[in-house]
């Protein structure tokens, strides 16, 4: 898919290692001191989102027309990429508002984005992005949820499950049935604000990971909103729906790099201390081979998602392939680094006393949302098969 000459468009700039060693050293000092507390607890993470805001590091993908920071899909990878290193939970912050906002930034008319993206970029309100459903998982187009047109308004009824930061969010972006016999074409697109009559949420999932970030249902009981809400035109929901997780897909492969990072790090200095034998444990080969395979996976995943972002930059026509294959290969990446970091500490290791046992629970999400590994397979086999 990729020649040689590509290779040097999503090498990182001084510009964006230099925010790399800003977002590094705020995560370590604002949010890392919180994370175990936040998965124990199973609270949303306020001081990340307040560091996060403070710096305008929470949305900078907003484009500056929009009074954001207008930043590139690969600094949106690196802000995620140094957050998750320290606390999964809280890297879902810049990740889920990138997710929520991104269909009316790609579909949206100018005065939605102005108001929409506005709002983001103020820090007048997250974003969460509402598509699954109870019977609409992988088969998102089976959704149920229904919006009627009367007349300058459209009313919305159905539940939406697994929400990212439901609740905590002021702003969704819902997709809803508008023609009941057009299947995915009779999806639509839609704003929908936590404040209008008629929105409510469930309570919060009780998960394996990611505890922080709480996952709710979202009920729609004759929701009543404008029409000029409508994110693009009726019966492009889908389709916007699919080019946002083209792009969005990269940022969990960002979010996996840094649980992958982190784990590795934690790892690393560990084995130079631990001492059995009468000697550092990194002095054995067999834990030095182990190191050098966490470290070699990561590197792939890092160089295949930064690929990624370089063409979600460019909304490259192979951005489709690229997008699952980051999230696909990182996810798996982050899954078994994790589980190597663990076996790595050995008894320490599946205690909570250290981070590890929770950077192992955080990583398995990424193989999960925003399409499960498998659904990754398939949207990948579906674009070689096509020419």
């Amino acid at each position: 898919m990729a020649s040689a000459a590509d290779f040097d468009l999503f090498r990182t700039s001084e510009e964006h290692e230099m925010l790399r060693d800003a977002v590094r050293s705020l995560a370590e000092a604002k949010i890392a001191p919180f994370a175990a507390e936040v998965d124990e607890q199973a609270r949303f993470p306020q001081e990340a989102r307040d560091a996060l805001e403070t710096n305008d590091l929470h949305a900078i993908h907003v484009p500056e027309a929009y009074d954001g920071s207008g930043a590139d899909a690969l600094s949106t990878v690196i802000v995620i990429e140094e957050v998750a290193r320290v606390c999964a939970s809280s890297s879902l912050i810049p990740a889920v508002n990138k997710l929520g906002s991104m269909p009316v930034q790609l579909s949206g008319s100018e005065e939605l984005k102005a108001k929409y993206l506005g709002a983001l970029a103020r820090k007048e309100g997250m974003f969460s992005y509402a598509l699954s459903e109870p019977e609409a998982g992988s088969d998102a187009a089976g959704m149920k949820t229904r919006a009627v047109r009367d007349g300058d308004f459209y009313v919305l009824n159905g539940v939406k499950r697994w929400i990212t930061n439901a609740g905590v969010s002021e702003f969704y972006t819902v997709m809803a049935v508008t023609d009941p016999e057009k299947r995915s074409k009779g999806i639509s697109a839609f704003v929908v604000e936590k404040g209008d009559e008629g929105v409510s949420f469930g309570a919060p999932e009780k998960k394996l990971g990611i505890k922080g970030s709480p996952t709710r249902e979202v009920y729609f009981d004759n929701v009543r909103i404008p029409a000029d809400r409508m994110i693009g035109a009726e019966g492009t929901g889908f389709a916007t729906a699919m080019k946002t997780l083209d792009h969005t897909r990269v940022t969990i492969a960002a979010q996996a790099l840094g649980i992958a990072q982190g784990a590795l790090d934690y790892a690393k200095g560990y084995v130079q201390e631990r001492k059995q034998f009468g000697k550092a444990i990194a002095e054995f080969q067999g834990i030095q081979f182990m190191l050098a395979d966490m470290a070699m996976k990561l590197e792939a995943a890092r160089q295949i998602t930064y690929a990624a972002a370089a063409r979600s930059e460019r909304s490259d026509p192979d951005l489709t392939f690229f997008g699952a294959a980051a999230k696909c290969y990182a996810s798996d990446a982050a899954m078994e680094i994790t589980t190597d970091a663990v076996q790595l500490l050995g008894g320490y290791g599946y205690t909570r006393d250290y981070p590890l046992e929770r950077m192992m629970r955080d990583a398995k999400i990424t193989q999960i949302y925003e399409g499960t590994n498998q659904v990754q397979r398939i949207v990948m086999a579906r674009q070689l098969l096509k020419g």
